[in-house]
């Protein structure tokens, strides 16, 4: 419908398999699961449970009966109780069953954990994605010699495929967190109303041990090794504060990359990939606008702002649980993840497509380099005998002129000429181009990259075998 606001996450920015994680039809299926579960493990620890009635609820599990639920829900306002409702409905045997001893947080609060855990191991396979593209474009250019900044001023030369590898390294501690989060999933389990489980306990004749028993099998079923060990009723919001921040730390690398994309892109030396018939402005036909990097860097900023949500929620639950936390993270929690995979998408898009000129990229070493080799021009003369105080204020003299020369005349640096015509050096300007080649200015960066890409990001990435690589197309 074109009447109707609908979110660009959706419609523009994120993949198929990353909104359907967060549909309607992902959660009710996964409550549906969970109260199969429970059945279950309730029956294998003696309650009055019959095989048919589950074998009843298994057969209507990805059968929904969504126009039952929602007719429910007018009528008694509470939705998980108007699903109990039309599954019982499809499962009469089992109505009197269905969500035994349970609160709503029990399929609620679960359902969540498994679809935030879902959704971080696919930003984590799209983030080794983004580290594979990175790298190959690394090794390629590891020995392109390129003017480095600090300060976006011109320092020490650096490689291209050198400065590629800050971007990995970068991912390659995010990859680390989103593992470390992945490490540690657990399932709220069945806590009852204020986590004590006093339902439970009521249903078991107060035999604590199959009270326990019953978070392990229902975790187990659900493909979990544990549950939390205490609640109230509701998981801690501190999982959903540490998830974002997961989210937040990518979208920091991402923007970075963007950003330096950008300013490469001013400067001609790099660019994102640009479609034949792209248009780049409605007004100057000739521009190339780095539109995909600047829309990394504004949904890169969404969630960042995004992670501070949770954060607050967390820090204002009230006891054992309030209620302000639940239309917050309906929408801050799916938005970082789909921004995320928007974001990553566009990263994987712009890496794999860079295009890279050399020429200009020597251009504008070779104007800066001249001024950098001046400490080798130096020695080298010392080295002949040549007084190094002498020559020192040579080099001041000279480098004045040739920086006059470009800032005010706009013209080439030409301190190299006045050097090779200045007798106290006793050198030739053909000896000096020798001096001034720039892949001796380099330093390890060549092997820094070699070493980065085999030996770190390989020992990294090399659990990840089973996820492929893929061609990234986006929306422009």
């Amino acid at each position: 419908m074109k009447n109707t606001y609908e979110s660009p996450l959706s419609s523009r920015y994120a993949d198929d398999e990353m909104k359907y994680l967060f549909s309607p039809d992902k959660k009710f299926r996964t409550w549906r699961r969970l109260w199969i579960a429970l059945a279950q493990a309730e029956k294998e620890l003696g309650l009055n449970i019959t095989q048919e009635q589950i074998d009843e609820m298994i057969r209507f599990q990805d059968d929904i009966n969504y126009e039952v639920a929602e007719a429910r829900e007018k009528v008694v306002r509470h939705d998980v109780m108007s699903h109990v409702y039309a599954f019982g409905q499809q499962c009469p045997k089992a109505m009197p069953i269905i969500h035994l001893g349970a609160t709503s947080c029990y399929v609620g609060d679960n359902t969540d954990i498994i679809i935030m855990t879902e959704a971080l191991r696919l930003v984590r396979n799209k983030l080794v994605g983004v580290i594979r593209v990175l790298s190959k474009f690394a090794v390629r250019y590891k020995d392109l010699p390129t003017l480095a900044f600090t300060h976006f001023q011109p320092a020490q030369p650096t490689t291209v495929g050198k400065r590629a590898t800050l971007w990995i390294q970068d991912l390659l501690m995010d990859l680390e967190d989103a593992e470390y989060q992945l490490s540690k999933a657990k399932l709220l389990g069945s806590k009852g109303t204020t986590g004590t489980q006093a339902s439970f306990l009521e249903l078991f004749d107060g035999d604590h041990e199959k009270v326990k028993k019953l978070d392990e099998l229902i975790a187990e079923k659900m493909g979990y090794t544990s549950c939390f060990a205490v609640s109230g009723q509701t998981y801690s919001r501190k999982l959903d504060s540490q998830m974002l921040s997961v989210l937040s730390g990518i979208a920091q690398s991402a923007a970075k990359f963007s950003n330096d994309i950008r300013l490469l892109q001013h400067l001609k030396e790099v660019e994102e990939p640009f479609e034949k018939n792209q248009i780049g402005s409605s007004a100057m036909a000739y521009k190339r606008n780095p539109m995909r990097s600047e829309r990394i860097a504004s949904l890169s900023r969404y969630v960042m702002v995004d992670s501070l949500n949770p954060a607050v929620t967390e820090a204002t639950q009230w006891f054992e649980r309030t209620l302000d936390d639940s239309a917050n993270k309906r929408i801050s929690v799916p938005e970082a993840f789909l921004a995320v995979d928007g974001i990553l998408n566009l990263y994987a898009n712009v890496a794999d497509g860079l295009v890279v000129y050399p020429k200009v990229i020597g251009q504008h070493l070779l104007r800066e380099l001249p001024f950098m080799a001046t400490e080798n021009i130096m020695m080298d003369a010392v080295k002949r005998g040549a007084d190094r105080q002498q020559l020192h204020e040579r080099i001041r003299v000279h480098s004045m002129a040739a920086s006059k020369v470009v800032k005010e005349e706009g013209g080439e640096n030409d301190l190299l000429s006045r050097i090779a015509a200045d007798p106290i050096f006793g050198v030739t300007l053909e000896e000096l181009y020798a001096i001034v080649r720039p892949e001796k200015y380099v330093g390890r960066a060549p092997q820094q990259t070699e070493e980065f890409i085999s030996e770190v990001v390989g020992r990294a990435i090399a659990p990840y075998e089973f996820i492929p690589d893929e061609k990234t197309e986006i929306n422009l």
